[in-house]
């Protein structure tokens, strides 16, 4: 996949991502370990294992929720 310029919504924020146009790519574009996150793409939670392979396009409502350690 080649990089675009794509206009999100990123946990309530309009957001510009520049990179391959894919949910793992945008995860750590943010510097957030894919091991440690829940990703829902407009709507619809996508599992860890896809986020690789999971696509995002102009306009999409992403919505990442990290989890954090500790006691």
């Amino acid at each position: 996949m080649t990089a675009l310029s794509l206009n999100l919504t990123i946990n309530g924020e309009p957001r510009t991502f520049e990179g391959e146009p894919t949910l793992a790519a945008l995860v750590a574009s943010l510097g957030l370990d894919l091991r440690k996150v829940a990703v829902e793409r407009n709507l619809e939670v996508i599992p860890r294992r896809l986020l690789g392979e999971a696509p995002i396009a102009d306009g999409d409502r992403i919505e990442i929720v990290h989890f954090i350690g500790g006691g």
